[in-house]
């Protein structure tokens, strides 16, 4: 009476002789145990002093064990309706407490992933909204170009062809000058015969013939050495590889590009 009356406590919800039963089971079960424990321990072979005879002799032991456990066919627990439904019912209660933690823990995820979705989703909406702007002022500058006058472009490219050629005569002044200061005519240099041709141009003439002839005609920059180039200027262009003479002709020179 006293084993019923544990089993009452251990087991709430159980009739008296689906308890009976079932500790009837447990006592058969646990007499089985001893019984094989001490066959175990009877027949026991002494060990082997080789440690690897032993390893060898229980991994075929487990294998022996495996296979025997692979066909036998499984059983119920217990005979007793009642009890069946009772351990039924616990191991579905823990599989149902199982399956909410899962729920649980993938309504978190599914609530962050809807987070992540909202704050792309606004992301892509300031970008849409960027774009959109940079779209409008493109419009509006192309609009404001068109609009622009032919007049007002004609004046515009005048003005700069103003300040090039302001800029341009402001090279040639000062390139005239340190010419003057450091090339002077060659009818001033006191150590030259008397023979000399009063005709020769200075370099800055020369120079301003190369250039103008460059800047006019570039398919055909070369100008003829005639009476007027004082020979010296000619040689000092060509050492100085400021001038370069015609492949065919060699009274023709041409300004060296530079670039």
């Amino acid at each position: 009476m006293d084993e019923l009356t544990q089993g009452n406590q251990a087991l709430p919800g159980l009739s008296e002789a689906a308890q009976l039963e079932l500790m009837n089971q447990c006592e058969e079960q646990f007499a089985h145990l001893e019984k094989l424990q001490n066959k175990i321990i009877q027949h026991e072979p002494e060990q082997c002093e080789n440690t690897q005879e032993q390893s060898v002799n229980r991994l075929l032991a487990t294998e022996a064990e495996m296979k025997q456990w692979l066909t036998l066919e499984p059983r119920l627990l217990a005979e007793n309706s009642e009890v069946l439904l009772k351990a039924g019912k616990e191991e579905m209660l823990k599989l149902c407490s199982e399956l909410e933690m899962v729920l649980s823990c993938y309504e978190a995820k599914r609530d962050k992933l809807r987070e992540t979705k909202e704050l792309e989703f606004k992301w892509l909406e300031e970008k849409r909204q960027a774009l959109q702007a940079v779209t409008d002022h493109a419009k509006r500058l192309q609009n404001q170009s068109e609009k622009l006058s032919e007049h007002s472009v004609v004046l515009e490219t005048k003005e700069k062809i103003s300040r090039m050629k302001a800029y341009n005569e402001k090279l040639m002044e000062s390139l005239g000058d340190i010419l003057e200061k450091h090339v002077p005519p060659p009818c001033g240099e006191k150590n030259i015969s008397n023979d000399l041709n009063e005709d020769f141009i200075s370099l800055a003439d020369i120079l301003e013939l190369l250039m103008n002839k460059a800047l006019k005609t570039p398919h055909d920059p070369y100008v003829t050495v005639d009476s007027t180039f004082w020979p010296p200027y000619v040689e000092m262009l060509l050492r100085h590889d400021m001038a370069v003479r015609h492949q065919e002709n060699n009274f023709k020179i041409r300004l060296e590009t530079f670039f």
